[in-house]
């Protein structure tokens, strides 16, 4: 990303993809053509663009919706817009301001099932995908619960009974729910803005960075993981690393017999009755990004929270079960989380790739970079899914303004039932 946080950002409506004509004319002119191989797919305002039509870019494989009708959404709109929070900074703030303020591209509001609030922005419409992000982590997670629940996985066995390639990596000693809880001690990083990161190793191997001259490190995912190196204990402290959940997708793959686009499909995505297929973006040789790589409507992100919030069961059928959901809502240590120093997080915790808040509503979200998120809030019976293109890579430029404006949203909601 090539914004400096020293610089006055440009608002959301001066970048609206639509508005500055991204990806415009046929074929679009040089100065407006958003691309893979320069990576201005990355810059900002550019993803404004991308990050609603990454299908154009890079490789993907489908997440079949199945054969069935959509579930039903019922809708009971509400004029949400004038909700007032005080921003963790002080300020006050509408709804609908903290939606421009960041960079929102889609948001949906379910209480009680009900789809209260929707609304799109720039290049995202209903039935466009939004690349999640890290939201996919939490998918991920979900998946390899239920595989629990089937008896397939043991969450203390090591990763090597699942994965045997990966016993002379970094995780050649780890259990499996250290990986689940990024537990896990590596002497890998991520950092965003920093080229020389390991994630952005990680980014060339699952096909999210072109390879440049000269590299000759690991071009596939899995190729990728058998090269990390251990740094520290497993099982002592919570660190938000990508690769473990890449990990984490191919003890699901193993198990299970089938690619992870199979498998939402089967057991998620089809039961859930989406209303539209999702994807997956690929490596060099089909495999699905499992800690960042999936696509969806809003809408069907929407309907995968509202079958967490409750317990599993949607569309009349229990589609993860209630035991996955609960021991996700109870979380995980917040002493192994407090030292990663999420200052906007006190007392949260993260387990089985959710990160739980411990707030007084109980509140548990999927999380992603440049504002992606599912907030499930049980106590006030509401769901929030939101995309957005925040020119900010890390929740630190979010959660001051969305956070407080959840939890005032929820308060308002019980307040009138």
């Amino acid at each position: 990303m090539t914004v400096a946080a020293s610089q006055p950002l440009p608002t959301a409506t001066e970048t609206d993809p639509e508005r500055q004509g991204w990806m415009k004319g046929l074929p679009p002119s040089a100065d407006r053509a958003v691309m893979f191989q320069d990576e201005s797919f990355r810059n900002f305002p550019q993803f404004r663009w991308a990050w609603s039509n990454l299908r154009q870019l890079v490789p993907t494989v489908n997440v079949w919706r199945g054969p069935g009708p959509a579930s039903q959404l019922p809708r009971a709109e509400r004029d949400i817009g004038g909700s007032v929070s005080t921003t963790m900074d002080g300020r006050p703030m509408t709804f609908a301001r903290m939606l421009e303020e960041t960079y929102t591209d889609g948001i949906a509001v379910l209480h009680r099932g009900q789809l209260i609030h929707e609304r799109y922005f720039g290049a995202l419409k209903p039935h466009k995908p939004h690349i999640a992000m890290s939201v996919t982590k939490s998918f991920t997670g979900t998946l390899a619960g239920i595989l629990v629940a089937d008896g397939k996985i043991d969450p203390q066995a090591p990763v090597a009974e699942y994965v045997p390639e990966f016993g002379r990596s970094a995780f050649g000693d780890a259990r499996v729910q250290e990986v689940m809880d990024m537990t896990t001690g590596l002497a890998y990083t991520e950092v965003y803005t920093d080229k020389s990161s390991d994630v952005w190793g990680l980014r060339r191997a699952n096909g999210m960075a072109p390879i440049e001259p000269g590299y000759d490190g690991p071009t596939t995912n899995f190729d990728y993981i058998c090269v990390q190196k251990k740094q520290g204990e497993h099982g002592n402290a919570f660190a938000y690393k990508t690769v473990n959940t890449d990990v984490l997708a191919w003890i699901c793959r193993r198990v299970s017999g089938q690619t992870l686009a199979e498998l939402l499909s089967e057991r998620i995505w089809t039961p859930m009755g989406a209303e539209e297929d999702a994807h997956y973006h690929v490596d060099r040789v089909g495999t699905e990004s499992g800690g960042g790589g999936l696509s969806t409507t809003l809408r069907d992100l929407a309907r995968f929270g509202e079958t967490m919030r409750n317990h599993g069961r949607f569309n009349g059928r229990q589609i993860v079960p209630s035991t996955v959901v609960e021991d996700i809502a109870r979380g995980g240590d917040p002493e192994k989380f407090k030292p990663a120093g999420y200052t906007t997080l006190p007392g949260a915790s993260y387990r089985n790739q959710w990160w739980v808040s411990h707030n007084a509503h109980g509140a548990y979200m999927a999380r992603g970079i440049h504002g992606q998120g599912i907030y499930v809030d049980p106590t006030a019976e509401m769901v929030i899914a939101r995309y957005a293109s925040h020119p900010m890579a890390g929740n630190m430029a979010n959660d001051p303004v969305t956070l407080p404006a959840y939890m005032a949203l929820a308060k308002e909601l019980m307040a009138k039932r």
